[in-house]
């Protein structure tokens, strides 16, 4: 049952059918012994390095979760810093702060509310993935014995640590231009939490700054939408808000607070590889000649503008666990992926909404420019968006596709196939394989519409059945 339940970047499933209490203790267990034995391991043996931080999300089953991941953690000779109700980017920030071993985030993100799993960090909240420790703590947590009680000495002790987490975040606030006005749409999740912390109630802690809050009440475990703003049915409620309230532009937040998607001041969305490009210009401003690091997805704007600006751009695999990776290899100021996580040097590498959020807004009071002017020359390109195709011979059909276009363009394998015709053809596109599922996901751009469409029409048939939105 465990296996059902472990992902490739974390662990998630319907409580309690999937993931019930006994697998939480057991969780617990074998995060601990994951997270102690990689202290260990590195010469870590502060007081500190025997401590995990825990926090959890407003899921009506997180509580009783946590409590049982927490008795487990105990079991295995660790104590417990419970940060209680927080976003993921506070337990990052902790994790940091409080020099830990590593800490566990209870939450299912952006899934349904009867979703829940975990989230695990290690020593300066770095991911722990498939392939960098969920393994092992699957194997550790398979192994246990439900019977352990908690090691004498081990302890749990609750800390509110919002006052300096609302400082280091509001340490990426630069306002002093144009008063901004922005509606932030918290989905009746985590940001409903955190936001009013940071800002205060409507932004009123902060002079120059105006938030309309949207969906903040996240006591019920109840949604008003999906808690996922890649999905555009669930920025409609955001982009009529932001029109009736004449906003500067629209926030919405997924469920752990981690990713955000913006609404430019005409309610249209803005990718997040444009937001990737425009804050990079930001950030390069501050250290010139800094890396940036990207998606492999992402428009290649975001290179060009990165260059532009005289950066060096780094195109990497897509998830956090690799992107938190480049971001440390290449000493990179700042990183952003198409899914809407941001990647911060002075926040630990780590991805972060509101720090995103705060940079953005950032942005605006010194250029004093609508952000829709700002993106305009940055969204020069024709992107299709992610289109899935379902197939069962997913590697066939990947090697149908390198040889059907290796004589008309550069072809690389860093995640999934990406074919590059762009110089002569005008167009390239990536396609990746689903983890989880018989699909193919392609995402492909072009010089103009006509050139965008002649190479979907080209590439589809290799790929499967294309599935409907």
């Amino acid at each position: 049952m465990l296996g059902r339940i472990f992902k490739a970047y974390d662990i998630r499933g319907v409580y309690p059918d999937l993931l019930n209490d006994q697998m939480a203790w057991q969780i617990g267990y074998g995060c601990a012994k994951f997270l102690l034995d990689d202290a260990a391991a590195a010469g870590e043996t502060t007081p500190m390095m025997r401590n995990l931080v825990v926090g959890r999300d407003m899921r009506a089953s997180s509580p009783q979760l946590a409590e049982q991941l927490i008795e487990g953690i105990r079991a295995c000779g660790a104590s417990v810093i419970d940060l209680g109700l927080v976003d993921t980017p506070m337990v990052y920030f902790a994790i940091n702060y409080l020099d830990c071993a590593g800490g566990v985030m209870v939450t299912a993100s952006h899934n349904p509310p009867e979703y829940n799993g975990f989230k695990v960090s290690k020593r300066k909240a770095k991911p722990v993935g498939e392939h960098s420790g969920l393994a092992e703590v699957r194997k550790h947590a398979a192994m246990v014995d439900r019977t352990l009680e908690p090691v004498p000495g081990t302890s749990v002790e609750e800390r509110d640590l919002w006052e300096p987490y609302r400082k280091h975040v509001l340490s990426f606030l630069k306002l002093g231009g144009k008063p901004l006005k922005v509606v932030v749409d918290a989905s009746n999740a985590m940001a409903g939490t955190m936001i009013p912390r940071i800002f205060g109630k409507n932004g009123k802690n902060i002079d120059g700054l105006q938030i309309v809050e949207l969906n903040f009440e996240n006591t019920k475990g109840e949604f008003a939408h999906e808690p996922n703003p890649l999905v555009a049915s669930n920025l409609v409620q955001l982009q009529d808000a932001v029109r009736k309230h004449k906003a500067d532009l629209g926030i919405c937040f997924d469920g752990d607070a981690d990713r955000c998607v913006v609404v430019d001041e005409k309610s249209q969305v803005v990718g997040c590889d444009h937001l990737t490009a425009l804050i990079a210009r930001w950030y390069l401003q501050q250290r010139p000649g800094a890396a940036v690091v990207y998606d492999l997805r992402s428009t290649r704007a975001v290179a060009e503008e990165v260059e532009k600006a005289g950066g060096k751009a780094y195109r990497g695999r897509v998830g956090h666990v690799f992107m938190k990776s480049l971001m440390s290899e290449h000493r990179a100021v700042f990183g952003g992926e198409l899914s809407g996580h941001f990647y911060f040097a002075r926040n630990f590498n780590a991805d972060s909404g509101v720090i995103a959020m705060a940079t953005v807004l950032s942005v605006l009071s010194e250029l004093d420019e609508p952000l829709s002017e700002l993106i305009a020359p940055i969204a020069r390109y024709e992107q299709s968006g992610e289109i899935n195709f379902e197939i069962e011979e997913k590697d066939e059909a990947l090697e149908a596709l390198k040889a059907h276009f290796q004589d008309r363009g550069a072809i690389d394998e860093l995640d999934g196939v990406t074919i590059d015709c762009f110089e002569s053809e005008g167009w390239w596109c990536n396609v990746r394989k689903s983890n989880t599922e018989p699909l193919l996901r392609l995402n492909a751009e072009a010089r103009d519409r006509a050139l965008l469409d002649k190479a979907i029409e080209e590439i589809s048939p290799m790929l499967g059945v294309r599935v409907a939105h």
